[in-house]
């Protein structure tokens, strides 16, 4: 869809006054933005845990505060309680979790009720202890598809997708599922759950399936092709100040063709206050094709995308999430750094200009 088919799109939609898009209507900022750092749910340390003594260290260095704190073992408030207690020593302030949906639930298999309902209780576990929100994945088709991956920069490995190189045709475990089937799962879901969101006043974030395909990709159409339409379709499933996006830019940006699209698709749900949280990334290419870079070396300009960000007033966590891949041990400690400090950056630059 190009950028003059996507302003008639918000110009049709449904929730609330939707209109499309003006050249100078966000020229001017209305504050300095809220929004800060965050820690992904990553452990950086091989063997530790998301809140072990060297993750806790590394984050305090570079001036992360925030973070998703990744899944709980146990899922109980005591153990909740005291991963908060280790986070507040060095003035982190554990905001969210991971949570994980079954296959049950994302296959509609007979024990999806059962599972549906160890779910719910994890949600009130978290309000109990006070965690902000839980992120979570809805994927009939299994996430994060990827091909061989491209050299880039400095020797390391950009994880890639490329449809042209895709072997493997056949039916996956889901068999043939359409759009309107994912979509009635998912309202299965959302029906039972945001309810008990609301009531523990937990804010219930969704990853989009990455990437985003085509119909009939192994016999399952993503509920998130066509990328606004689908995102769209998702929220208005169960209207809830407590559902949304952990809405990540990477796997946005993979299902558009015109990558431009990007910082209106940002505006729109960050204006509805449905994203309770960023997977701050970059890419090349789109639909089909892309690989995931360095943020400033991508195809989304990333200042203007935090400038989206600021003037929607989108008050939480910015995270790294991925970076390119490289064999020496502390690569991955060396990319989260950079990354790190490019989002403090870019929130220093848009907030000067309020």
């Amino acid at each position: 869809m190009k950028r003059r088919n996507f302003g008639h799109v918000l110009a049709v939609g449904s929730i609330g006054a939707v209109f499309p898009c003006k050249k100078n209507a966000h020229a001017q900022p209305k504050k300095k933005s809220l929004m800060h750092v965050g820690g992904d749910n990553h452990s950086l340390f091989r063997g530790t845990s998301s809140t072990s003594k060297e993750n806790m260290e590394f984050k305090a260095r570079h001036g992360v505060h925030h973070i998703d704190g990744g899944s709980p073992k146990n899922w109980n408030v005591d153990e909740i309680l005291e991963m908060k207690e280790t986070c507040e020593k060095y003035s982190i302030s554990l905001e969210m979790f991971h949570v994980g949906i079954p296959r049950s639930i994302t296959l509609a298999t007979s024990e999806r009720d059962r599972d549906i309902d160890v779910l719910c209780k994890r949600i009130e576990v978290a309000g109990k202890a006070g965690i902000r929100g839980l992120n979570y994945n809805f994927c009939v088709l299994r996430n994060f598809l990827r091909t061989e991956g491209t050299p880039g920069r400095g020797g390391v490995t950009y994880s890639t997708f490329d449809m042209s190189k895709v072997t493997d045709h056949s039916l996956t475990e889901a068999g043939r599922v359409t759009r309107e089937e994912s979509f009635e799962r998912i309202a299965y879901l959302h029906e039972r759950i945001i309810p008990v969101a609301e009531e523990n006043k937990v804010q219930m974030g969704c990853h989009i399936a990455d990437p985003p395909l085509k119909p009939n990709f192994r016999g399952v159409d993503r509920w998130n092709y066509p990328v606004f339409d689908g995102l769209k379709r998702f929220v208005e499933t169960v209207p809830s100040a407590y559902h949304g996006f952990n809405f990540c830019v990477g796997s946005a940006s993979e299902g558009l063709e015109d990558i431009d699209e990007i910082y209106d698709i940002v505006r729109y749900f960050g204006e509805r206050k449905k994203i309770f949280n960023v997977h701050f990334r970059n890419i090349r290419g789109g639909l089909h094709h892309m690989m995931e870079v360095f943020p400033d070396e991508g195809d989304i300009d990333m200042y203007k995308l935090a400038k989206v960000l600021r003037d929607v007033e989108y008050p939480y966590m910015l995270q790294p999430d991925h970076m390119p891949e490289h064999p020496e041990p502390s690569a991955k400690q060396q990319g989260f750094a950079f990354q790190y400090g490019y989002i403090k950056a870019l929130i220093q630059a848009v907030n000067s200009e309020v």
